[in-house]
């Protein structure tokens, strides 16, 4: 029996922890290996009057090429300490625990079986993977990525014998076919809405149905990235890296031309019929009782490189990450609680002193209003417009002080807004329209965002501080308020302070009480020499963080990284009130850790959901020192570099303190 099949068996048996959700504090251990406060009646007593007052994660060593095995899957070796209110600790050991592996046969619902992460086309048919004769099976992503847990008090789904939980799942991309040949972007992304039974007793969930959500309606989705539950429980998705309109109608030799009309071919059988303003909007799925999902874009949430949004406490304003270089912060307030589908959209203007330094002041943020509008009155301007109705857009200098210089993903471009367009080019030309009126748009990869509401601070994962961040570097633009003078290729997280009372820069007040009102560094990684593994960055520090989460009852930001400087990605736990940096789990080599969602409670019992993509992803130079011992191992693993793991990590009770 291979390594990976001991740590599934092992894992399967292990049960999450009960510690946040009621009191009195109850935590149960596991279902067979570690059952301590189980089969203690002194410790089950103390448990009933103790109640949770705090809890640290201990921190787990990266995985060396001494043990091998533990770079080529995902390695959980940290613990969660809980203290109680009568002075005693309770210890629980993490581990994980798997849903599937994508490319993995799964149960429908209907009697059948479905390919997990599987491919299908704007007729919900298997898209087939032709590429290698003899070998034709339905494509299937070895990118999963934003997981949001979900508890519906009016569930109800055959086969769970316990509480049913759903989880929706979105896949990111397919990284090739079995040719080999790259497929970023040319696949039509699925979001699945998994059936969970949580075991009452303790707090296992186990997959009992797979449900491919119906994106037709939509014009299928692009590139899926990171994700976040809403207030009112639907899924938030994303869509990443928007494609650009001007490149598609005027280069059609350019990547991008290349990519969208893979995309197209494969999404309707027909290379020109998509549309590049259908996609880099928001979508949002709504999982319905008997565990299915529907889903539905807001058009008038500004047209970027979704990576995820951050809704706030008051159903409202929307705080997005843009996973871009010359990038921008972009706030949402929605007309309506827990309706994204009208509002007013800003982009923020960064203050003087700007700075990367965790030991700096904190810089002043204003904001500047894009626009009002309707998702349905944005649609009705995407599927009727042309770029070239919008604005005109020359990538030489057109001598014409009617023109007005801004930067795109680093490039320079001169544009002139048509008259009467200024909405079309706030809400679809959301990147070149924010610079033309002045907002910064010169942060790098802004990723993750997350919120502390206790303390009223927002967190934004720049996973690279580099190009339109450093003066006269690649993009770099004066107005943006970027200062740095040299590169932090493993970047680091920013933390903003969010008030109310807040003005646009034309003086109207901004109706909502989560406004980015301030911004500093909290947290950086550290670039070094290659090290004797080959990692480009500080092993036990963040290198390109990614997904963001936040747990308010465990007081712990949760950092997931998509690293190109370590050899392994890390999910790290980040206590905001100790400082304390713990490394929870190591992903496996050439792979980025995805699908964070930290949940404080479900029926009593507390989450962590995470996810991998891309096993094996080799790059030069980081992984040249272990390449040739780890590729074989994990392609032994993960179906031949083809799968990627869903899953959430378990607690086990192992230790009671007096």
């Amino acid at each position: 029996m291979s390594d990976i099949q001991n740590t599934v068996i092992a894992t399967s048996r292990r049960s999450f922890l009960k510690i946040l959700g009621s009191a009195p504090l109850l935590p149960l251990g596991s279902l067979g290996t570690a059952s301590l406060l189980l089969n203690s009646n002194s410790a089950m007593a103390q448990a009933r009057s103790a109640k949770y007052v705090s809890s640290y994660f201990t921190s787990m060593s990266a995985p060396s090429l001494a043990d091998a095995a533990a770079m080529v899957t995902t390695t959980v070796g940290s613990a969660l300490n809980v203290q109680l209110s009568d002075g005693t600790m309770r210890r629980y050991q993490l581990a994980e625990h798997r849903f599937f592996t994508t490319g993995d046969m799964v149960p429908n619902g209907k009697g059948g079986q479905i390919f997990a992460g599987g491919y299908v086309d704007i007729r919900n048919q298997p898209i087939i993977d032709k590429s290698v004769v003899g070998k034709e099976r339905q494509a299937f992503s070895d990118c999963p990525d934003g997981t949001s847990l979900i508890h519906l008090p009016n569930a109800k789904v055959a086969d769970v014998k316990g509480n049913p939980v759903f989880a929706a799942v979105q896949f990111e991309y397919a990284t090739r076919d079995q040719s080999g040949k790259d497929t970023y972007g040319m696949l039509p992304s699925p979001i699945a809405v998994l059936t969970l039974d949580q075991n009452p007793s303790t707090g296992r969930l186990d997959m009992v149905r797979y449900h491919n959500v119906d994106t037709s309606a939509v014009h299928g989705l692009w590139i899926t990235c990171g994700a976040s539950l809403s207030p009112w429980n639907t899924h938030l998705s994303s869509e990443e890296y928007e494609p650009d309109a001007f490149a598609i109608l005027n280069e059609p030799d350019s990547k991008t031309t290349k990519q969208f009309k893979a995309f197209s071919q494969n999404l309707y059988g027909d290379a020109n019929q998509a549309n590049p303003y259908h996609y880099g909007h928001m979508p949002e799925v709504t999982v319905h009782p008997d565990g299915t999902g529907t889903v539905k874009k807001h058009y008038c949430m500004d047209r970027i490189s979704h990576e995820l949004i951050q809704v706030m406490p008051d159903n409202r304003t929307a705080l997005m990450g843009d996973d871009a270089t010359n990038s921008g912060l972009f706030l949402f307030v929605a007309d309506r609680e827990k309706d994204l589908s009208a509002g007013t959209l800003y982009v923020a203007k960064v203050g003087a002193g700007f700075s990367v330094n965790p030991d700096a002041a904190a810089t002043r943020l204003t904001r500047l209003k894009l626009g009002h509008a309707t998702s349905a009155e944005i649609k009705h301007m995407a599927d009727t417009l042309k770029p070239t109705d919008i604005m005109d857009m020359v990538l030489t200098d057109p001598n014409d002080a009617s023109f007005t210089k801004v930067f795109l993903s680093g490039k320079a471009n001169w544009i002139r807004v048509k008259k009467g367009m200024e909405k079309a080019a706030a809400f679809l030309e959301t990147h070149r329209y924010a610079y033309l009126i002045g907002g910064s748009m010169g942060f790098t990869k802004m990723e993750g965002t997350t919120v502390n509401i206790k303390d009223k601070i927002a967190y934004s994962a720049l996973s690279y501080m580099k190009d339109s961040m450093i003066v006269n570097g690649k993009g770099w633009n004066e107005q943006s308020g970027m200062t740095m003078e040299k590169p932090l290729q493993a970047g680091g997280i920013m933390m903003h302070k969010l008030r109310g009372g807040q003005k646009d820069t034309g003086g109207h007040p901004i109706n909502s009480e989560w406004i980015p009102s301030q911004t500093k560094a909290l947290l950086n990684g550290e670039d070094i020499a290659p090290d004797e593994l080959g990692n480009l960055a500080h092993a036990d520090k963040i290198a390109n963080p990614d997904n963001l989460k936040f747990s308010e009852k465990l007081r712990t930001l949760f950092i997931g990284e998509d690293s190109g400087l370590h050899v392994n990605n890390f999910l790290w736990a980040y206590n905001v009130d100790t400082k304390q940096l713990s490394r929870l789990l190591s992903a496996p080599a050439g792979a980025e850790s995805t699908g964070l969602h930290a949940v404080d409670e479900i029926n009593g019992w507390t989450y962590i959901m995470s996810n991998f993509q891309h096993p094996g992803d080799w790059e030069s130079p980081l992984h040249d020192k272990v390449k040739d011992v780890l590729d074989p191992m994990i392609r032994a693993n993960y179906k031949d570099r083809f799968g990627a793991t869903v899953g959430y990590l378990t607690g086990d009770a192992v230790g009671l303190s007096l």
